[in-house]
């Protein structure tokens, strides 16, 4: 939906006040800490509202998203300041990422806290749904982090446990049936004008629950087959009861209303701050082009000889060209429009997963061909591209080998880098080998996660002092719970 500054920023100061009026108040100076233009509690329209928005603004940014995660899923390469894109990264920035996120499901939780309170079902659905959202991205970014005693600083949690990856993922999945239940009861309360995703439309967010657990499952898949199918099948099975995205006009884009501080944040890195350092990989123009891909031209711009070059990932300062102008830049669609989106979901991943679904011979309702095609076919259409033809061309067109379905599916993920980072990590499609530049030789893939934040081995270090001891040179060591990839480091 288009976002209007003025409610924009209504919202974000409000849910904004939380972070900063905790612990204001002694026993016995309540009375006097009181300040009356400073509310202790804020409704959950705002706290919602302020975690979609606070989480594109600072997780789909610079830092959050184009630096390493779009870098380590293959979909950009950095061009000038090129530390990240080779595993020099700043310390700072982890800390933040870190305490994002928790900003973020800290904010979810009291919106479900006072959702449940004030019997508002509707809105306790979809902040649980958003929380699963957040959480998992969180997991996959690190591996094993404190969850289960994460939000319980209010009761005198301080140094949370850290757990296990597959508790994670069981619980992401039994919230998420747990929200879709919530949605089914037809509760009447509104989620207000501070529904950023889908202005209110309940029945969006339910498919926008059920598809993310679509997500979870299928992260599974090569680990716990069994749960994987097992609640791929429920869904797919009753799509009645189980709704999932169906089309473009499901997908969850947070649409920014453009202006500052309110422009999409690829944009702003561009616009506003006036930068310049990231370039499309190589990886994916060399694969776009030796499909006849005609995403081509939409995810990137021809260079200054007027070919499509993308940059190596990380690599050497030798190893560039001569000239910067010779990369080609992010497309248009994706980078110039300060009115632009940050995708949270397509349909087309929807799809994806269903066709893995039908060619691991599991009930999809739906064949691997059928799904596998209307996924190509939402990819094309969501960036208004008409080409029949194309699944027709060599490499594209289905012939059962499941890797083509992992290989479209990370197409069309572009501009996600999270999840492209992570279905590469699941997949090994398309394999991406550790940067050549990186300080850290001997290693054959990108990153397995990132590295954890000094506080945690300082602040909580005998919580989180078995998972740091398993991390190697920072971005390695341990594989994520679903990553069944061997002989690789």
């Amino acid at each position: 939906m288009k976002l209007y500054n003025r409610r924009f920023s209504k919202f974000i100061l409000a849910g904004a006040l939380i972070l900063i009026t905790g612990g204001s108040c002694t026993k016995s100076f309540d009375r006097i800490n009181e300040n009356p233009n400073t509310p202790e509690k804020v409704p959950g329209n705002n706290t919602l509202a302020y975690s979609i928005a606070y989480y594109g603004e600072f997780l789909y940014d610079l830092w959050g998203d184009m630096n390493e995660p779009e870098c380590f899923g293959g979909h950009l390469g950095k061009i000038q300041y090129i530390d990240e894109s080779r595993n020099v990264y700043r310390g700072v920035v982890m800390e933040n990422l870190w305490t994002y996120h928790y900003r973020v499901l800290n904010n979810l939780q009291i919106t479900i806290s006072d959702a449940v309170s004030n019997n508002k079902v509707n809105m306790q659905a979809a902040a649980l749904t958003f929380k699963a959202y957040v959480a998992q991205i969180a997991t996959d970014s690190w591996g094993n982090i404190p969850y289960s005693d994460a939000l319980k600083g209010n009761s005198g949690v301080i140094t949370p446990k850290y757990d296990d990856q597959k508790a994670i993922y069981a619980s992401l999945l039994a919230d998420l049936k747990t929200a879709n239940d919530l949605f089914a009861k037809n509760s009447p309360d509104a989620l207000g004008d501070g529904d950023f995703l889908f202005s209110g439309d309940l029945t969006k967010w339910r498919k926008f629950c059920n598809s993310v657990r679509l997500r979870v499952a299928i992260r599974l898949s090569k680990v716990d087959p069994v749960t994987a199918k097992s609640n791929i099948e429920e869904i797919a099975g009753d799509q009645e009861k189980y709704p999932i995205m169906t089309d473009n006009g499901d997908n969850a884009f947070l649409t920014w209303p453009g202006g500052k501080p309110y422009n999409e944040p690829w944009a702003s890195n561009k616009s506003d701050d006036g930068r310049d350092d990231h370039a499309v990989s190589d990886t994916l123009v060399n694969i776009l082009s030796r499909l006849k891909d005609p995403r081509l031209s939409v995810y990137a711009k021809p260079a200054s000889d007027g070919q499509f070059r993308g940059v190596g990932i990380g690599i050497p300062d030798n190893d560039r060209l001569p000239s910067l102008a010779l990369y080609s830049r992010i497309g248009a669609r994706f980078r110039d429009n300060k009115q632009g989106f940050t995708p949270y979901m397509r349909v087309a991943e929807v799809k994806f997963i269903l066709a893995e679904a039908a060619a691991n011979g599991w009930n999809a309702g739906v064949s691997a061909q059928q799904a596998y095609e209307a996924g190509i076919d939402a990819s094309l259409a969501e960036n208004q591209i008409t080409n029949a033809a194309y699944k027709t061309n060599s490499g594209v067109k289905w012939d059962g080998d499941v890797k083509k379905i992992y290989l479209q599916k990370w197409i069309a993920l572009f501009k996600d880098g999270h999840e492209a980072w992570a279905e590469t990590r699941r997949t090994d499609v398309p394999v991406l080998p550790a940067a050549k530049g990186s300080p850290y030789p001997g290693h054959t893939r990108v990153s397995f996660h990132l590295p954890y934040p000094n506080s945690e081995t300082t602040l909580n270090k005998t919580n989180s002092g078995p998972t740091v001891g398993q991390v190697k040179d920072n971005f390695w060591g341990k594989q994520m719970y679903w990553d069944t990839r061997t002989g690789i480091n």
